[in-house]
């Protein structure tokens, strides 16, 4: 296999092997977010509002599968940690909290975080598909344009060096694989207290896959090319934002991972829409409002920045390698969803 790989990767080269790479994980995320309808924004208002609901154990089936493998992978040796930027270059504690504070408030808002969002435009939703370029267009004013002082003043409050971003330097061994099993054993218990169909529990651990593959794909990519290749998997904030810099450039387009994941995921999601007759065209409407929407998507595209990732890629591909920041963020993106939920939905 690893004789294979290396071959496809010389005949395509270093930029375009990633571009595939990046298409085909996306195209499985895809198909499989928008069958199981993972969100964290759904399970994180399942969670404060004490329901049985099943979006609570889809998110947990998806997030669990990903920590475990994820560190089958790092324990084994098949995932070099050293290249990865999660826990490999120095971060910012302070971004990861108030990023993930103001993501989770922008998800409730905009009723979906930028992966749903993503995934719910291939449905024919044009009000999901106008927010997620927003928080495209705010996320790359947030890295180089008139956000970017504002986001550098907040990261640079509190800076954590790379060995306390690693938590892995300072657990027992093994401590990520155990807790993955563990919350594997909790989501099967709430997904059969909630009723999961077959094909749920299916699409749900496929979602953690295509994370899994994403880490194995592109860190095997690192091993055989000459080229420094990232390591990487799913994420939607840096990804969309080299997505919206390509199709402005598209003179200078070069191919990457993550310009081949975002309409990887576009694509694997209208795929399943349609063949299961879920497209429907959607705008806005009186009763959906739009100022919400936009204030949503300028704190998830403010607040992604500053947390490195959104809720998939910090929340999950982030928190799979035991990365401080990115469990910093998720916590936060949880707790202020479930909060914001209580606050405007619910009054």
């Amino acid at each position: 296999m690893f004789s294979q790989f290396e071959a496809f990767t010389e005949s395509l080269g270093a930029d375009l092997s990633g571009f595939v790479i990046g298409l085909v994980v996306g195209l499985l995320f895809g198909v499989f977010a928008q069958r199981s309808r993972f969100c964290l924004r759904s399970a994180s208002i399942e969670l404060f509002r004490g329901g049985s609901g099943q979006m609570l154990p889809v998110w947990l089936l998806a997030f669990a599968t990903a920590v475990a493998l994820t560190q089958i992978l790092m324990l084994s040796g098949m995932l070099d940690k050293s290249r990865i930027s999660y826990i490999n270059v120095a971060g910012s504690l302070s971004g990861a909290l108030l990023g993930g504070a103001l993501f989770g408030i922008g998800m409730i808002l905009t009723r979906g975080c930028a992966s749903r969002l993503l995934v719910v435009s291939a449905s024919g939703n044009a009000r999901a598909f106008l927010t997620f370029i927003l928080i495209a267009l705010v996320a790359e004013e947030s890295i180089k344009g008139v956000l970017a002082p504002y986001r550098s003043a907040v990261s640079n409050f509190y800076a954590i060096a790379p060995s306390v971003r690693d938590m892995s330097l300072y657990l027992p061994m093994a401590t990520g694989l155990i807790v993955g099993i563990l919350l594997f054993g909790m989501a099967l218990y709430l997904a059969g207290r909630a009723g999961l169909r077959f094909s749920q529990y299916v699409t749900a651990i496929g979602v953690g896959l295509a994370v899994v593959l994403g880490w194995f794909l592109t860190g095997l990519h690192a091993k055989v090319s000459f080229d420094i290749i990232s390591v990487e998997s799913l994420s939607f904030i840096g990804p969309s934002v080299a997505t919206i810099e390509s199709l402005s450039n598209i003179g200078s387009l070069k191919p990457s991972f993550d310009i081949g994941m975002v309409p990887g995921v576009f694509v694997g999601a209208l795929i399943a829409a349609l063949l299961n007759r879920q497209f429907e065209v959607e705008f806005f409407t009186e009763d959906s409002g739009f100022g919400r929407y936009v204030v949503g998507a300028f704190l998830m595209g403010f607040g992604g920045v500053l947390a490195v990732g959104c809720s998939v890629g910090a929340g999950v591909t982030g928190v799979s390698v035991l990365s401080l920041t990115a469990i910093s963020s998720l916590i936060m993106m949880i707790v202020f969803a479930g909060l914001t939920d209580r606050l405007v939905n619910r009054s």
